[in-house]
This record gives structure tokens, C-alpha cells and sequence, in this order.
């Protein structure tokens, strides 16, 4: 079992930043792939980023490249998701992932664990 715990979010003006934290315990591999999910009020779940456990690689949605940046410390079992020129269509629960091995990384079905989700809201 994985626990993720995310951090963070809170109220921020258009143009600002925020960082997320999402804290893993439990029995984690080198294996996992770290996703960042959100989901709006109204709207669907959506892939935000997501990072390689062992590479490091990193992922995107269109929607937020350039803009976001995901970034992990093996170590200490912590995936950020440093947020920047934020929109307010970026206001949304925002919930850590974690792949045990698919590399369907854009679908949240795919993920076997979540944490509680952390709210973000971007206003105007």
C-alpha cells in the first residue's frame, strides 16, 4: 500500500504561484510513475503532469506546459508541482497519483493510488 498526501493549495490571484507537495509513504518502488490530476467543479478529471520515479522524465498537458513544472527528491518520497502564471481555468482540487508500472501515464485510470486532493483557486 501507498499513502500520498498533497499540500498546499490555497487562494492566489491570476498571474501568481503556488507549489504543491505530495508526500508518499508506504511501500513504494523505483518503478512508480507520479501523476498530478485536477478536477474542476462541473468538468471532468484531467491529467495535469506526471514524472518518471527513476528517470525523472516528465510529462505535460498542453494546457499547463510551460507553466507547471513537476519535480520529485527520491529521498525524501516527495513529487512537487510548482505552479506558475496561474489562470483562473487552473481553479480546481488538485490530487497526487501514483503508476505502479503502466505507461498510460495520461489516464487516471491507470493509477492505483490517490491522495485526498488539495484545492486551488485562482481568482480574478
Amino acid at each position: 500500500q501507498v499513502q500520498l498526501v498533497e499540500s498546499g493549495g490555497g487562494l492566489v490571484q491570476v498571474g501568481g504561484s503556488l507549489r504543491l507537495s505530495c508526500a508518499a509513504s508506504g511501500r513504494f518502488f523505483s518503478s512508480y510513475t507520479m501523476g498530478w490530476f485536477r478536477q474542476a467543479p462541473g468538468k471532468e478529471r484531467e491529467f495535469v503532469g506526471a514524472i518518471s520515479w527513476r528517470g525523472g522524465t516528465t510529462y505535460y498537458a498542453d494546457s499547463v506546459q510551460g507553466r507547471f513544472t513537476i519535480s520529485k527528491d527520491n529521498a525524501k518520497n516527495m513529487v512537487w508541482l510548482q505552479m506558475n502564471s496561474l489562470k483562473a481555468e487552473d481553479t480546481a482540487v488538485y490530487y497526487c497519483a501514483a503508476n505502479s508500472g503502466s505507461n498510460r501515464y495520461r489516464e487516471g485510470v491507470e493509477y492505483d493510488y490517490w491522495g485526498q486532493g488539495t484545492q486551488v483557486t485562482v481568482s480574478s
